[in-house]
């Protein structure tokens, strides 16, 4: 069976940067599962995978704009501490959630100084060059429930 749209599809993967370092891997735990067409990948990944099937071992370079995107200076800000309210200490590296004209958005602290804090919205791999190594680990329909739901049940799924 091949993967196309609201098929699961659980996969094996390694994830490197431009010099060969490893960023994410599935290697030493369950295979990732998600449903082809969901955007449940980066979308330069799930195009790629499109078509594969069972047993394929893909190796895919996903260029930003299919990746994680492009560095925006705009999703960086400055805020004072008190806007942050309720969350203790702030230190560089904490995370926040926060509501965007897209959407929600984690932001990074990447500064504290003083009474200020720098946040940082874009994502940890944006402007960054995905290197995939895929093994295609199985492929199947995927069940109503899971198509409702938007993502897969059972192994290497979500559990409710």
């Amino acid at each position: 069976m091949e993967i196309a749209a609201d098929r699961v599809v659980l996969i094996h993967y390694t994830l490197k940067d431009d010099n060969g370092a490893v960023i994410d891997s599935s290697a030493s735990g369950e295979p990732l599962a998600y449903i082809q067409g969901h955007g449940n990948l980066v979308a330069g990944l799930e195009r790629a995978l499109e078509g594969k099937q069972h047993g394929d071992k893909v190796a895919v370079s996903v260029a930003p704009a299919d990746g994680y995107g492009k560095h925006d200076a705009a999703l960086i800000q400055r805020i004072p501490k008190r806007s942050l309210q309720g969350s203790g200490e702030i230190k560089k590296g904490m995370q926040f959630q926060g509501q965007t004209a897209d959407g929600m958005r984690v932001f990074t602290v990447t500064a504290v100084v003083g009474d200020m804090v720098t946040l940082d919205g874009n994502h940890p791999l944006a402007d960054k060059t995905l290197n995939f190594d895929v093994e295609i680990v199985e492929v199947r329909e995927a069940t109503t429930e899971e198509l409702e739901h938007g993502h897969v049940h059972g192994a290497g799924g979500h559990h409710h």
